[in-house]
Formats: C-alpha cells, sequence, structure tokens
C-alpha cells in the first residue's frame, strides 16, 4: 500500500533587522506524524535553544525528509524593492516543496497573510503541479508537522547568526526588539557611515539608525 505524506512549513527569521529569512519543510506519513507528537513538538518560540537543538535530531530521524531554504540577505535586499515579503516567502515555500522529492497529500503552511489562504494561492502559482494547501494563522501552534518546520528552520537559522557573529562579533539575536542587535547596528553606523553587509536595508529600524546618523553628520557642517 502506497503511503500518504502529510507536509508542514514554517520559517524563522522574518521581522529580524540581521541575517537570512530561513524556511524548513517537513515531510510525515500517519506513523511518522503520530511520532512527531508523541515528541511534544511545539512552536520553536515556546522553546529553549537546548530543547529545540534536541528535537531538531530526533525530528530529522523521524520524519521521512526534511528541507531548508536559506534566503540571504543580499536575496532579500535585491527583491525585495519588487516583490512583498509575503510574496517571496511563497516563491521559497513552492522551492521547498519541490526539495521534499515526495508529494505530500496535503500542505499545511503557517500563513503571514492577512487572509490566511491568500498564502495558498501564492504558493500555488510557483508549483508545477496542483497541491492541497491549508495556509492558517498559528499553524505552528496547531499541527506537529509545522511545529517540527518551526523548530527546524529556527535551529538552521540561529546556526546562520553564530556563523554572523564569528565574522562581526556580538550582534544579539538579530532582533531590532534585542538591545545587543540595535547597539550593533547604531555602532557600524556610526563608525562606517553605511549599514552591515549582514543587514537587511529596506529594514525599518535599520533605514531609521542610517538616516539619524546622517542627519547627525550634516548637522556638523
Amino acid at each position: 500500500m502506497e503511503k500518504i505524506f502529510l507536509a508542514g512549513i514554517d520559517e524563522a527569521g522574518r521581522g529580524s533587522a540581521l541575517g537570512p529569512l530561513v524556511m524548513a519543510a517537513v515531510l510525515a506519513d500517519k506513523e511518522q506524524e503520530e511520532q512527531l507528537m508523541e515528541l511534544g513538538v511545539k512552536d520553536s518560540k515556546e522553546l529553549s535553544k537546548k530543547e529545540r537543538l534536541r528535537l531538531a535530531k530526533e525530528i530529522e530521524n523521524i520524519a521521512e525528509k526534511c528541507a531548508v531554504e536559506k534566503i540571504e540577505v543580499n536575496e532579500l535586499n535585491e527583491l525585495m524593492p519588487r516583490k512583498s515579503l509575503n510574496e517571496i516567502e511563497a516563491m521559497k515555500a513552492a522551492k521547498l516543496i519541490q526539495k521534499l522529492e515526495k508529494k505530500p497529500a496535503l500542505l499545511i503552511v503557517d500563513s503571514p497573510d492577512i487572509i490566511a489562504n491568500n498564502f495558498a494561492q501564492r504558493i500555488k502559482k510557483y508549483l508545477p503541479f496542483n497541491l492541497i494547501i491549508r495556509a492558517q494563522h498559528f499553524a505552528d501552534k496547531e499541527h506537529a508537522i509545522v511545529s517540527a518546520a518551526s523548530i527546524i528552520a529556527k535551529v538552521a537559522r540561529d546556526a546562520e547568526i553564530e556563523k554572523l557573529k564569528k565574522k562581526y562579533g556580538e550582534l544579539g539575536s538579530g532582533y531590532w526588539h534585542d538591545p545587543l542587535t540595535q547597539r550593533f547596528v547604531q555602532k557600524w553606523v556610526a563608525e562606517h557611515s553605511k549599514l552591515p553587509e549582514c543587514a537587511r536595508i529596506y529594514w525599518q529600524p535599520n533605514i531609521k539608525a542610517l538616516d539619524k546618523m546622517l542627519q547627525k553628520t550634516l548637522g556638523d557642517f
């Protein structure tokens, strides 16, 4: 009897001022999905870093397939003047589905669109085949398969932030609400008169930090 697969997609780093946006997909059959539920997977934001690392390894061992798509800062900076972040995510979600190698009977995805189902329609535009897609808000809290994808994405993004720290020094989580990230960006702009290469140039907090520095510079004349 042919197995029926379910897939889940989620992201990490959508609201970050620094570093990549990482999306992950997890593919599982019914038995594997039940094992993921027994693991106690949940939205990655509700887990400690240690718990995420442990669960990510177990998810990769249990699931039929896990796939990751990293959208680097330079690609985001190139695409964002022409496409919304929701559209960029839809493009990458379609790419992730094709990385899974086996077509799921159903894809469940956490929707960033205000009208949740609009995100499903966006994804379908970029797929070369028909697929049943359920896009809903807070899917990472309600479906184990999406929770698993959330964990895989978060662990992959955390690894990318660690790489940036080796290059730039302490820069925090990359999110603007983090004081370490704010100080890093502000100091870099003050010293270099530009944003670091790891910054999203169309992100409002980064734009404000750069504008503030330029206004201060002009005021010195």
